[in-house]
């Protein structure tokens, strides 16, 4: 009944929206278009690149990982301290943004990992990665990229322990679940080659989807040259957010036709040297992926690995796509110069914002960097700045929709809430001490 009630809900929602949508107003037009850009951006940049890896790993975390292995690691009766140490420090490892995280977090909750370090892991993976922090630190400032790091780490861990206590009673039933299943076996195979299959797969998942952010030199067809940064292209327009022209830095964001622009040439950086063969490194990943699977695998294991990957893949892919459509929708209604008057000093009013827009807007691996940038260009204080990045590239509405779905509403809320409230509260501090 509970099911069908939501279908009901979800129904009459896209009746009102069909109904009521002013189309004949140019503002409406022109967030339809920008929707449509932003779901094909993701399409072609992120989907192939990135989601669906997360979803082949998810499946896999399902199919060879067996339930017993997880509680022992990172199930409710499991060492807290080596539960939360390795879901913090997972995220330095996976360079990947808030949707992508979300088949494996499916993954390791789904074989009964606690509440507390799957939530830490849910947060950590977006939150932290080593390129993130390196260019935190050297574009947004020393302090900023420290303030980060710090706050990331303490944050997942914080989150999981305050997620555990707040829904302790189903985690004491899942605790006492655990005390029924049979000890971890060792498996058809050796720890050793489970373990190099999953890092060979998420290797493929950071180089395939590895992003740079750096500045670039545009020249148009009429002669006009730009430093920018390049926000996101799709089959016939690119985005690019203005960093310098003419002696001006303004930070604005503006989309231009392909057909206008004579080139695109990035400064040249280790992250753009990574970028160019990103690739040729991704596909030896996947031939050693392939290669493992060949000699290690049964037919039986391989179909047990496909349905399950298809399973996440029926649960998630919709509800990525359909919030990423409406974040490219409400983005052209809040656009970033608005944003950035909101935020212009270091107040609870300030913080709070800068906390809610990050928590809902979606910023793909290490575009909150510019984005960030061209906002403290536009005036915004590093308080809100620090809010933003530690509640931004953790959430987004396609990540809640997920989250939904997987946690139900109750823990899904508690964990927005709580993510909120810290970077708010983190911010007021770290803006206040810097200022």
């Amino acid at each position: 009944m509970k099911d069908e009630l939501k279908r009901l809900a979800w129904f009459i929602g896209l009746f009102l929206v069909a109904y009521l949508l002013p189309l004949g107003s140019p503002k409406v037009k022109e967030a339809i278009y920008e929707a449509f850009r932003l779901l094909q951006w993701y399409a072609r940049e992120h989907t192939l690149g990135c989601v669906v890896p997360a979803l082949f790993i998810a499946g896999a975390i399902t199919t060879f990982l067996s339930q017993a292995s997880v509680m022992r690691y990172l199930g409710p009766r499991a060492n807290k301290l080596l539960a939360y140490s390795v879901a913090s420090i997972s995220g330095c490892v996976l360079a990947v943004c808030s949707c992508s995280v979300l088949p494996m977090f499916a993954g390791i909750y789904s074989l009964g990992a606690g509440l507390g370090p799957a939530t830490a892991f849910l947060y950590s993976g977006p939150a932290i990665n080593v390129l993130a922090i390196f260019l935190s630190a050297r574009v947004l400032g020393f302090d900023i990229g420290v303030a980060r790091v710090v706050g990331a780490v303490v944050f997942s861990v914080v989150i999981g322990i305050l997620m555990a206590v707040i829904f302790r009673r189903g985690e004491r039933l899942k605790a006492q679940a655990s005390l029924n299943l049979p000890p971890p076996g060792g498996g058809e195979r050796p720890l050793w080659k489970t373990a190099l299959y999953f890092l060979c797969m998420i290797l493929f998942l950071v180089f395939s989807d590895w992003f740079n952010p750096g500045i670039a030199t545009v020249t148009m067809k009429d002669g006009t040259e730009m430093k920018v940064h390049v926000r996101y292209k799709t089959a016939d327009t690119v985005t690019l957010q203005l960093y310098d022209k003419g002696g001006e830095t303004k930070g604005e964001v503006n989309t231009y036709d392909l057909s206008e622009i004579l080139s695109i040439e990035q400064e040249p950086s280790l992250t753009l040297t990574i970028h160019g063969i990103r690739w040729y490194l991704a596909g030896i990943m996947l031939l050693a992926v392939l290669a493992m699977v060949y000699s290690w695998f049964s037919r039986e294991e391989i179909r047990q690995w496909m349905g399950a990957t298809w399973d996440f893949a029926k649960i998630l892919v919709p509800l990525l796509f359909g919030g990423v459509f409406v974040v490219g929708f409400i983005s052209v209604f809040i656009p970033e110069k608005q944003v950035a008057l909101l935020v212009g000093d270091n107040s609870i009013f300030s913080n709070l914002v800068a906390s809610v827009v990050g928590a809902f807007f979606y910023f793909a691996t290490l575009t909150e960097i510019p984005i960030t940038e061209a906002l403290m260009r536009l005036g915004m204080a590093k308080g809100p700045v620090l809010a933003l990045l530690l509640a931004g590239p953790a959430l987004s509405l396609p990540n809640m929709l997920v989250i939904y779905s997987i946690m139900g509403a109750r823990k899904t809320f508690a964990f927005i809430l709580l993510v909120v409230t810290m970077a708010t509260i983190t911010g007021i501090i770290f803006g206040y001490s810097v200022s």
